[in-house]
């Protein structure tokens, strides 16, 4: 666990963004985007070192994936070993990105449905693509989390988990304060921030690109100021104009670009990879979720006997959703029909059919080609950005714009997990919340053991109740749910206990395997506090 220190609350000054903000926790990682954390791959490495060796070919849901067979006849050729790590390593590992974080039950003004949130990382690319966010609104209410995809690298996903809730909480503010602070920041005087951060010290802030965010950020909210209707901000419509302003500030500021050659490259960077976002506005009993791409959120529900349900408050925006291919055919011309989705992806290359950035499918093809044009060798070199997509011919062929669901939160309703692709990818939703259930009940300690209708042999069973014994130790123990989750989505064997075995053979595979048998995984577990619900849901029981 990262060491606390005390909240700061700087005023905007200078017209820096990192300004607006307080954060509970200080970042010694300066490092950009693609540099490597220091608790996670390296940790992995340093620890592979003194390890004992293995073959890796002896697991069996490793071994009959058909992966492994084509990747390891490469590798054998190489200096590769795959070693056995130990349960204090296995723990160091998985515990390097954690973090958790108990909220005031009352803050001064409110009663808080929230009791805390337990969130981790394990990454498979290098560096992780993932990104993560939570913070607290100051001036409004309610807390945000969100967990952020990125692919063809990591810059887009960066820039949106340092960019995206600010777009939130300017857009939930009323008039009377969007203009105190556009009096403040014109006059040089101090504010209070908008939002409070809760971050591991991993996740950092680029500070080279603050003052761009800013100016950004601000040119949105003097506009929101012009278009004064006099009503109080929806919370739906709010999240939808962030995420939309958001990507569109992202494609403008590609296209401006910037006489600092670090940051014209790095604006190219950010619009020319992608990100998908899954977020949660959590207000009192009120649930809002803007999710845009394939991150998922499920809530967990107990029901009256003890046992778990899953209730999904976001819907994937994939070629496994009949509605979003639906929605894309009907926004281009019938003779497309056949192209714009094709194999699965949108345009037969892209798994998301919505997300941020990638302007390769949303800007014209002279756009393009003339920004690419203008803008940096290294950028001009790359293949990625050079390449234009088939049957390319009437875009934008993707949006950012987030599909958005409510719940009303009821005494049942004990946790929300928020996850990115690479937890659902392993795990079936009903699988997470029984796991995540168990977990913070404690029930997985007392219940008869099950082995799904599987013929165990004595030894088995065996093996299973040794698995059941040292997980109760301390060895094994777990003081986060996110973290219990991921040990659960990595290590798991077919009658849903982790395999110890098989666990540290997945947190040994070298970087090139490890990225071709799972994704990164980002996961926030959000527990409630369900006395504060049932009151609040109780007439005359709200505020």
């Amino acid at each position: 666990m990262p060491v606390p220190s005390c909240i700061f609350t700087t005023a905007i000054r200078n017209g820096e963004i990192t300004k607006l903000g307080t954060c509970i926790f200080h970042s010694h990682n300066r490092n950009r985007c693609c540099s490597l954390p220091p608790h996670s791959l390296k940790t992995l490495h340093a620890l592979l070192k003194t390890a004992s060796p293995m073959t890796l070919g002896s697991g069996r849901s490793i071994k009959d994936n058909p992966l492994w067979y084509i990747k390891t006849q490469s590798y054998r050729t190489t200096s590769q070993q795959y070693y056995n790590l130990t349960p204090p390593q296995v723990n160091s590992i998985l515990k390097a990105n954690e973090y958790r974080f108990k909220v005031p039950e009352f803050d001064g003004k409110n009663v808080s449905s929230i009791l805390g949130f337990d969130s981790s990382q394990l990454p498979a690319n290098a560096p992780i693509e993932d990104r993560r966010s939570v913070a607290t609104c100051l001036q409004t209410r309610g807390m945000l989390f969100g967990v952020f995809d990125g692919h063809a690298g990591c810059a887009c996903a960066q820039a949106v988990s340092e960019r995206l809730f600010y777009y939130i909480a300017v857009s939930l503010l009323p008039h009377e304060t969007l203009l105190e602070i556009e009096n403040a920041v014109e006059n040089g005087r101090a504010i209070l921030p908008i939002l409070q951060w809760h971050k591991h010290p991993n996740d950092y802030f680029s500070k080279e690109a603050s003052k761009l965010y800013f100016n950004s950020l601000r040119t949105y909210w003097q506009e929101l100021i012009d278009l004064n209707t006099g009503e109080h901000p929806d919370t739906r419509e709010a999240l939808i104009n962030a995420f939309k302003r958001l990507d569109n500030d992202i494609s403008l500021e590609a296209q401006v670009g910037d006489p600092n050659s670090f940051l014209n490259y790095w604006v190219l960077r950010v619009a020319f990879s992608g990100a998908t976002a899954c977020v949660a506005h959590i207000d009192g009993a009120d649930i809002q979720v803007a999710n845009t791409g394939d991150g998922r959120a499920v809530l967990g529900v107990q029901e009256e006997d003890g046992s778990w349900t899953a209730v999904t408050l976001s819907n994937d925006h994939n070629a496994q959703n009949e509605d979003e291919i639906k929605r894309i055919r009907s926004q281009h011309p019938k003779n497309e029909e056949k192209t714009v989705v094709k194999q699965d992806r949108l345009l037969g290359l892209l798994m998301p059919f919505r997300a941020f950035g990638d302007v390769k499918f949303k800007w014209s093809i002279e756009l393009q080609k003339m920004v690419l044009e203008s803008g940096p060798d290294q950028l001009n070199e790359n293949e990625h950005t050079k390449f234009i997509p088939p049957n390319y011919h009437t875009p934008p062929y993707l949006t950012a714009k987030p599909e958005v669901i409510h719940h009303s939160l009821r005494p049942q309703d004990k946790f929300l997990v928020l996850g990115t692709d690479g937890l659902w990818e392993t795990m079936h939703r009903q699988e997470v919340v029984r796991v995540v259930g168990e977990y913070l009940t404690g029930v997985h300690l007392q219940q008869p053991i099950s082995v799904g209708g599987y013929k165990v042999t004595l030894g088995q069973m065996q093996g299973l109740l040794m698995e059941r014994r040292a997980r109760i130790s301390s060895v094994f123990e777990d003081q986060n749910a996110a973290t219990h989750l991921i040990r659960h989505a990595v290590g798991n064997n077919e009658f849903g206990v982790v395999d110890h075995e098989r666990l540290c053979k997945m947190l040994s595979l070298p970087e090139e395997l490890a990225r071709m048998y799972r994704d990164d995984i980002t996961i926030i577990v959000v527990q409630f506090n369900s006395h504060v619900i049932g009151a609040q849901s109780k007439p005359g029981g709200g505020d």
